[in-house]
């Protein structure tokens, strides 16, 4: 072995020989500073640092967690201020509920006032939708109608079920308990039909003969009893509404309505929401009776000698004895020369009419109340007859062949045309007696009793 300078083959300290890397091996340099195999393994385990795939990744999810938390935050602290901005921006454009999270805030903020109803009252009321109203025109009316409690909750519900485009103009049955969806949906469903059927009275009917019809009519909801009652026995508050009645120049003072309920035919309501009452019924009676009456003819001229009262009454009685419009003044002549003591002595009308109404009256008194539509009223009684003595004080003076003078009070309801003949009786003709011929509804007329019975013979033999 040939001695070198340096180190033996066994000399630890002796650096072997270097090594020659084939170029691609996929490796550095080995060598003290360079690395090895193993070390390749190292950064294949924990990743290069300066990028890759796998380092991407764990960046994007980082970043949704942190996207995720920070909505969470927003959700949880930010979520009421944003509610308190969008519910009033959404009552003022309503079309924006139609979006999925703002429609949730407005629901979240509205809370318990979108079931809760104006009033625990059942009580149904009629609501009026008139054309053109929309929702937000109709949620300050039924908030003042006490239907409902909350605007915004009722505009809600309107938007959620489509109420805009199903709005028809009309009336509508809700209650005051109603949720605002059921007031909505109220809108929509509960639209009344108004029905209505026409009543005539024709002229010369007593208040029981208006009764008794009213028995015949089916489909109202008008109570014949309470309406014979309200009649007979005007209440305080009825007069009152009607100052004209007060007058005792017109009305005497605890009179019943006979005369004053204006023969017209009349329409009134059916249906279940606002039907025609009794007193309804009356009501426009009276308000037909001023309209087409009053004011200027019960303003009676001084000069006429009677009272309107006293004018009416001799109208019923010309409304029941005329045949044709030409005789009401001639059938008012006769019974004003009757109350002139000077051309005729006893006082007495001797008015046929007034000895049927007694009799109808007693004989009324004698039917149940429902049996009244089958009386004949007026008939002509059979001869000889004669009313019973004593009449009640209340119809003995309707008894014109005992009682002198007008009777009390109307025995009818009389049509314009007898009003105006008994404000205008013609009376320069002189006539005391007048005889229906039953000829056409000819009358004929005389000025003394010669001359009437000569009428008789005439015309009744």
């Amino acid at each position: 072995m040939t001695l070198r300078g340096g180190r033996g083959p066994r000399d630890p300290m002796a650096d072997p020989a270097p090594q020659q890397v084939p170029a691609g091996d996929g490796y550095r340099r080995s060598g003290r500073y360079g690395r090895g195999p193993g070390d390749q393994r190292r950064y294949e385990r924990y990743g290069d640092r300066g990028g890759g795939l796998g380092g991407l990744l764990r960046f994007l999810l980082f970043l949704a967690v942190l996207s995720a938390a920070v909505v969470l935050v927003l959700v949880t602290v930010a979520r009421p201020i944003l509610r308190m901005a969008v519910a009033p921006w959404a009552e003022r454009n309503p079309s924006v509920l139609s979006i999925g999270f703002i429609a949730e805030l407005v629901r979240e903020d509205l809370g318990p006032a979108l079931t809760a109803p104006a009033s625990t009252d059942p009580t149904s009321v009629t609501f009026v939708v008139a054309d053109g109203d929309t929702p937000a025109l109709l949620a300050p009316k039924l908030e003042a109608a006490g239907l409902i409690a909350s605007e915004p909750a009722f505009l809600y519900f309107a938007h959620e079920d489509g109420l805009a485009p199903q709005l028809v103009a009309g009336n509508f049955q809700l209650a005051r308990n109603m949720t605002p969806e059921q007031v909505v949906r109220g809108l929509i469903n509960n639209r009344v039909v108004e029905q209505a059927q026409t009543i005539t009275f024709r002229e010369g009917l007593r208040i029981e003969q208006m009764t008794a019809k009213l028995e015949t009519i089916p489909g109202t909801r008008i109570d014949p009893k309470a309406f014979y009652d309200l009649a007979e026995h005007p209440s305080d508050k009825l007069l009152g509404d009607y100052p004209w009645l007060l007058d005792p120049k017109i009305h005497t003072t605890g009179a019943s309505l006979e005369g004053f309920l204006y023969p017209a035919t009349y329409t009134i309501r059916t249906d279940p929401i606002a039907p025609t009452d009794a007193e309804g019924l009356i009501r426009m009676m009276l308000d037909a009776f001023y309209a087409n009456v009053g004011p200027d003819r019960m303003t009676v001229p001084a000069a006429r000698g009677l009272t309107f009262q006293q004018v009416l009454v001799l109208a019923s009685i010309v409304e029941q004895e005329a045949q044709l419009d030409v005789d009401r003044p001639l059938i008012a002549g006769v019974y004003q020369n009757r109350l002139n003591p000077k051309l005729w002595a006893s006082g007495l009308l001797q008015s046929d009419p007034t000895i049927f109404y007694v009799n109808d009256t007693l004989q009324l008194d004698k039917l149940a109340f429902t049996k009244w539509q089958t009386y004949v009223f007026w008939d002509k009684l059979p001869t000889g007859y004669q009313l019973p003595v004593p009449l009640p004080a209340a119809l003995a003076a309707y008894n014109t062949y005992t009682s002198k003078g007008l009777p009390p009070g109307p025995i009818c309801s009389p049509a314009v045309a007898s009003i105006d003949a008994a404000l205008n009786p013609n009376t320069k003709t002189g006539y005391l007696f007048f005889l229906a011929t039953g000829q056409n509804g000819k009358t004929v007329y005389a000025k003394t009793q010669a001359q009437h019975d000569a009428n008789v013979q005439k015309y009744l033999h």
